[in-house]
């Protein structure tokens, strides 16, 4: 099967290329190419809005005594879409970019203004330290300063490097052992707890007694007893019977010179009750004689 596209082509025998008779054409001949609009535009003759990426069928040529550093710059001819008037633009190589000549203004280009803004503050700020040997001077302690910030922070990442160095995570995982149960492991956890739980030593020592309810009854002597006693803040088991006891002896000598007896009273209620006792003595003769 023959190929479509021919790349080998058949030359006879007594072929000779300098009988082939060669085209004189002139010197700055224009291509037709096919190409997109660089930049957005805008007709000066319509006003059409012409914008980047559009297609046009342009004519193309080399701009005669121009170049860029051996870089040979080109001409484009395009027409507007709406009226047909012929745009002109060249190729910028300095900036990369593209420069409108005739036919046409070119739209504002934010991103290309800051660059531009850029690029003149950058020479300026150049020129400035060529001329002035204080700002030069300046701009090398800021450069140094940052330099100096730079490498304490280098010392601060290396500190925490070597910090997470000093764990070992292949120890770690070679004690963990996955043959070992869960139940197991924590029933271990837990020993581990109680061990640590035990080493601890507890400072707060001292005991607090707290009386909760007192009940005081006089008779000849002035006697207190204690019904209820709270319990030592340590938590130490005691006898009940010891700790009343110790309780009443003690809130006795405290509470000695607080309870008064009323004598008098006590008196009182003595002759009292002899009279009564004595009416019924006398009561009950009176039913014997009957």
């Amino acid at each position: 099967m023959s190929e479509r596209k021919v790349l080998n082509k058949y030359y006879p025998p007594d072929f000779d290329p300098s009988k082939i008779p060669r085209m004189k054409l002139p010197k700055n001949r224009q291509y037709t190419v096919r190409l997109m609009a660089p930049f957005n535009m805008k007709c000066k003759t319509c006003g059409e809005y012409i914008y980047k990426g559009k297609k046009f069928n342009a004519r193309k040529e080399d701009v005669e005594n121009e170049d860029y550093l051996g870089i040979r710059i080109y001409r484009f001819y395009i027409k507007c879409t709406r009226c047909l008037q012929e745009i002109s633009f060249k190729t910028d190589p300095r900036n990369t970019d593209y420069e409108i000549e005739a036919g046409a203004t070119r739209n504002f280009m934010a991103l290309k203004l800051a660059e531009e803004q850029a690029i003149r503050e950058e020479e300026e700020a150049r020129e400035e330290e060529a001329s002035n040997p204080m700002k030069l001077l300046e701009n090398r302690t800021k450069q140094s300063k940052n330099e100096i910030e730079l490498l304490e922070s280098l010392e601060e990442l290396k500190d925490l490097n070597r910090r997470q160095e000093a764990v070992d995570y292949d120890s770690m995982l070679l004690a963990y052992d996955p043959t070992i149960s869960q139940r197991e492991r924590e029933e271990k956890m837990q020993q581990l707890d109680d061990e640590y739980i035990k080493t601890i030593k507890f400072q707060n020592n001292q005991k607090r007694k707290l009386v909760v309810e007192e009940e005081i009854i006089e008779e000849d002597e002035p006697v207190v007893k204690v019904a209820k006693a709270g319990k030592s803040s340590s938590g130490e088991s005691k006898n009940q019977t010891g700790s009343k006891k110790g309780v009443g002896v003690s809130s006795r000598k405290m509470l000695a010179g607080l309870v008064k007896v009323k004598k008098d009273e006590e008196k009182r209620e003595e002759k009292q009750l002899s009279n009564g006792l004595s009416l019924l003595g006398a009561y009950t003769d009176s039913d014997n004689s009957d």
